[in-house]
């Protein structure tokens, strides 16, 4: 899954860019943290479902800032369609 992150060259991490990209057909995969507050990654998941992606979920908020090479903390992140 990692080297899926690192080969990426069109990614988006936060929420608000997810929903964003999810709105405009952009994501490939979506990316979730375990740990991240319910009503911050319903809207995300409420897309997924909408556009039938299947999210991965990762353990932590932290973890999944570091998959995707940022050092704060991430509730959800996206790969992007090339």
């Amino acid at each position: 899954m990692e080297d899926q992150i690192s080969s990426s060259r069109h990614k988006v991490v936060g929420t608000k860019q997810t929903i964003k990209a999810l709105e405009q057909g952009e994501v490939l995969q979506v990316f979730i943290a375990g740990d991240a507050e319910g009503k911050v990654i319903k809207p995300v998941i409420n897309l997924c479902k909408k556009t039938n992606l299947e999210p991965q979920y990762v353990d932590t908020m932290g973890q999944l800032g570091k998959m995707f090479g940022i050092k704060v903390k991430a509730a959800t992140a996206a790969i992007l369609k090339d």
